[in-house]
C-alpha cells in the first residue's frame, strides 16, 4: 500500500503545526481526516483553528470532520470517536499529536502546569488509544503512531525538567506497552523529529531562533511513509523521521529547512 485514500486518521492536536502537516499530507491521497483538538474559534497570537484545517483538508482533496475535544476528557474522546465512526463508518488510523510542554526544573513547574502534561501527554494518549482500538481491531491495517522519543533513562534528559519529560516518556511507555499488548493486530509505534520543528507555538517562545529548524512537513512525510506500512512490517518501533525518509528513498532534506544551510538544532532527547 503506498496510499492512504479512503482512510480514515483520527489525529489530536490537529488544528496547528505538524498535526495539521499529517492531517494535509494525508488529505492529499483523498484520506478522512477527524481534527479533535481545543481551538475551535481563533486565537489572535497562535493561528489555526479545527475549522480552517477542515477547510483545508477538503481544499488539498480529503474529507474533513472538525470536532472540538479536549483529550483530558473522556466523554469528549469517547464522543469524538463515535461522530468519526458515525460520518466515515470506522478508523484506521490514530496519530496521537496532542502534547503539552513546560521546559523548567522542578522548583519552576507549577503543579497545575505538571498536572496539565501528566493528563495531556501520557494519559491523553492512553485514553485515546483505548477509545479507537475497539474500531480499529475491525479496520483492515491499523495503525497507531504517536509522536513520542525513544524511551531513555539518561539523566541528562530528566534533571533539567522532570515533569516535562516524565509526560513525554509517559507517551513513549505507553506506546511500548499497547504495542506488545497488540502486536500482530495493530502497528503501534512512535515517531520524533531529528531536529527542532518550527510550528507555530514555537515560534511564540520568546528568545528562539528557527532558522535552525525544519518545517512540520518533514514529521508528515515521514508519518505518512510509516502510515502506508502493512501491520506486519512492524510495530513497538521508536522512529525517527529523518531515518524513516532515508530508508523511503528521500535523499533532499533541504527541502525541509527553514533556513538553508543554517547549522541545524537536535531536538530534545536525541
Amino acid at each position: 500500500m503506498t496510499t492512504l485514500s479512503g482512510k480514515t486518521l483520527f489525529i489530536t492536536g490537529a488544528s496547528r503545526g505538524i498535526g495539521r502537516a499529517i492531517a494535509l499530507r494525508a488529505a492529499r491521497d483523498g484520506a478522512n481526516i477527524v481534527i479533535a483538538a481545543k481551538s475551535a474559534v481563533p486565537n489572535p497570537k497562535l493561528p489555526g483553528t479545527i475549522h480552517t484545517v477542515a477547510r483545508e483538508v477538503e481544499q488539498a482533496g480529503g474529507r474533513a470532520l472538525a470536532i472540538q475535544c479536549d483529550i483530558r476528557d473522556e466523554a469528549q474522546v469517547r464522543d469524538a470517536v463515535a461522530q468519526a465512526v458515525a460520518t466515515f463508518g470506522g478508523l484506521d488510523v490514530l496519530v496521537n499529536n496532542a502534547s503539552a510542554i513546560w521546559l523548567r526544573g522542578a522548583l519552576d513547574t507549577p503543579m497545575k502546569r505538571y498536572d496539565l502534561m501528566q493528563e495531556v501527554n501520557a494519559r491523553g494518549t492512553f485514553l485515546c488509544s483505548q477509545a479507537c482500538l475497539p474500531q480499529l481491531l475491525e479496520a483492515e491495517n491499523p495503525h497507531i503512531l504517536t509522536l513520542c522519543p525513544p524511551p531513555s533513562l539518561e539523566p541528562r534528559w530528566w534533571g533539567p525538567h522532570t515533569g516535562y519529560t516524565l509526560a513525554k516518556m509517559g507517551m513513549s511507555f505507553v506506546t511500548l506497552g499497547l504495542a506488545a499488548e497488540f502486536a500482530g493486530r495493530v502497528a503501534i509505534d512512535g515517531l520524533w523529529p531529528r531536529t527542532v520543528i518550527a510550528t507555530d507555538a514555537l515560534k511564540m517562545i520568546p528568545g528562539v531562533d528557527v532558522a535552525g529548524c525544519r518545517t512540520p512537513e518533514i514529521v508528515a512525510d515521514a508519518a505518512h511513509a510509516v502510515l502506508v506500512q502493512p501491520v506486519s512490517a512492524g510495530t513497538g518501533r521508536f522512529l525517527i523521521d529523518e531515518e524513516v525518509l532515508q530508508a523511503a528513498g528521500v535523499a533532499d532534506f533541504g527541502q525541509y529547512a527553514v533556513e538553508p544551510g543554517a547549522a541545524l538544532q537536535p531536538d530534545l532527547f536525541l
